[in-house]
């Protein structure tokens, strides 16, 4: 065998003549497309114009994570009883060392976006986001693609999108999982239903449930009583429209609720739209309701992919222990690029042990609208709780039954394999099912809800997310004070506590009525999941 010296000082002429030829610049700076990065919209619009070149449009690159493998181990070990991980979760700076970009890596792409002009900004704590703009020109040639000006067939919704999928230089386009604000779009509708027409004028409530009733319908009035309340812990609504102070301190004084103020986080630039102010207000009043001291955080973005990403980017980096997530998208609606970032930041909120919910929509077993069977995002992601709803029937104020709500979205995922914590006994499909519980969400058994000045009837899988979040915040709550468990990663705890003796006991079994595609069933079923929480129990048996 030669010396390796020897084998330097032959092969770097060699290297030298190649780096100076024009076929050897030409395969370094060659760039690859990102898979799935053009909005489906685009297929049924019309291309009006070219969006003008110096437009500032801002962008934020989404990195792929380390150690993908790891993660998932790591994840079934905080999930697992019998591991000695168990709940042992991670801090975000746990998370970014062990599973977020290297540093060598955020330099190599942050120096290509500077190269073209771009200006990037601050890097997420996670080390998964770089933020950058530029302007229309200065995008268009970092990422080698077209924005143009779009007009939606059948109406008069006009937008901007890149007209074909971003290219990158080869040697960074793997560390590159997602471009997102190539388009402006305004894609995510909000799951709520409520009576458009107000059930009751000011000063008169509404029907629907209060905040005495509901915590007396779901078995929490002992547990509020004793003084959990939800204090001492926070929870973030992911939110694409502004909410006005005034409904929601109207319905506090009503109620006589004591309530700190929800305080505004904007990320992706925030948001001034007010176009879903029903949907923000309700969340906030059903967290209010129910668990009345947690603190409560509004993160508000724009309603496009842009703010989509940076939204749950800034719920994980903020490490936010109970999520509810009202918007959501038909499965396909998504592009794939876009679902693989969103999906590492939900893997993420599980090392980390938040738990989050997502209402399943409210269009039954066909969330497209197309006539087939489909499921709704991000409800469907597997680390993700899935939200379903249903019909709540009480008897001298106490729980009585509940029925499967014909709304109620849920179904069989087309994207993601069927997770671990369910088994083929539970879903039969290789695919993920949906979703994983349930709570009230039929607008004729909804909330009593005040928004937009005036009292109405709510219902819609928005109602039963936020629903669970506020009961998870008063979980939590026990929790700490006694020093049990929280419910951390809901799906493993859930699922685990669904298939023990305690199901009985710790839930609602839904056993009737459909959603279009489905039936409900006794034990786990594809319209209310495993069902709605008996509040007492269901804590007694998690902490």
């Amino acid at each position: 065998m030669r010396p390796l010296a020897g084998l330097l000082a032959v092969s770097l002429p060699v290297v030298a003549a190649l780096a100076a030829s024009p076929a050897f610049a030409a395969q370094a700076d060659a760039k690859v497309a990102l898979r799935g990065e053009v909005i489906s919209a685009v297929d049924h619009s019309t291309e009006t114009g070219t969006v003008s070149s110096d437009k500032k449009v801002p962008v934020t690159v989404s990195l792929t994570p380390r150690d993908q493998k790891g993660l998932d181990a790591f994840i079934a070990k905080v999930g697992d009883k019998k591991s000695p991980q168990y709940k042992h979760y991670l801090t975000v700076k746990q998370y970014a060392a062990r599973y977020g970009a290297t540093s060598a890596t955020i330099s190599k792409v942050s120096k290509y976006l500077q190269s073209q002009g771009l200006t990037t900004g601050a890097v997420s704590k996670n080390h998964l986001t770089i933020g950058a703009s530029g302007t229309a020109a200065q995008v268009e040639k970092a990422f080698g693609t077209t924005l143009a000006q779009y007009k939606e067939k059948g109406t008069k919704h006009t937008y901007f999108a890149n007209s074909s999928a971003p290219k990158l230089p080869a040697g960074i386009a793997s560390a590159v999982s997602d471009i997102s604000g190539l388009n402006n779009y305004a894609k995510y509708h909000h799951n709520s239903e409520g009576h458009l027409t107000p059930k009751a004028a000011s000063p008169k409530a509404a029907a629907g449930l209060t905040p005495t009733t509901a915590k007396k319908a779901y078995n929490l009035t002992s547990t509020v009583s004793a003084g959990y309340n939800g204090s001492g812990e926070t929870v973030g609504l992911l939110e694409f429209s502004a909410f006005k102070q005034s409904n929601i301190t109207y319905y506090d004084n009503y109620y006589g609720i004591s309530a700190s103020t929800p305080t505004v986080r904007s990320a992706g630039g925030g948001t001034t739209d007010t176009s879903g102010e029903d949907e923000v207000e309700l969340d906030i009043e059903v967290v209010q309701a129910l668990a009345p001291g947690a603190t409560i955080k509004v993160y508000e973005a724009p309603n496009s992919d842009a703010g989509e990403t940076a939204v749950y980017s800034a719920l994980v980096s903020d490490d936010v222990p109970v999520v509810s997530i009202s918007w959501g998208i038909y499965e396909s609606g998504e592009t794939s690029s876009n679902r693989t970032a969103l999906n590492t930041d939900f893997s993420e909120a599980a090392a980390q042990g938040q738990s989050v919910f997502a209402a399943s929509g409210d269009s039954g077993s066909d969330d497209a609208g197309n006539g087939g069977k489909s499921v709704d995002f991000p409800a469907s992601d597997p680390y993700v709780t899935g939200t379903g709803g249903t019909t709540l029937t009480t008897s001298s104020g106490t729980w009585s039954k509940e029925t499967a709500w014909s709304g109620s979205g849920g179904g069989v995922s087309s994207i993601f394999s069927r997770p671990s914590y369910q088994t083929s006994s539970e879903n039969s499909s290789s695919y993920r099912g949906v979703p994983d519980v349930a709570a009230d969400a039929n607008p004729s058994s909804g909330w009593s809800i005040y928004t937009e000045g005036a009292w109405y009837e709510f219902g819609g899988t928005s109602a039963a997310a936020p629903n669970w979040a506020a009961f998870t915040a008063v979980l939590d709550d026990e929790a700490a004070a006694t020093g049990g468990y929280d419910l951390g990663y809901a799906n493993s705890t859930i699922y685990a506590l669904a298939t023990s003796s305690s199901y009985s006991s710790a839930f609602h079994d839904v056993t009737s009525g459909s959603n279009g595609g489905y039936s409900a069933a006794t034990g786990y079923d594809k319209v209310t999941g495993w069902g709605s929480y008996n509040g007492a129990n269901f804590i007694a048996a998690v902490i």
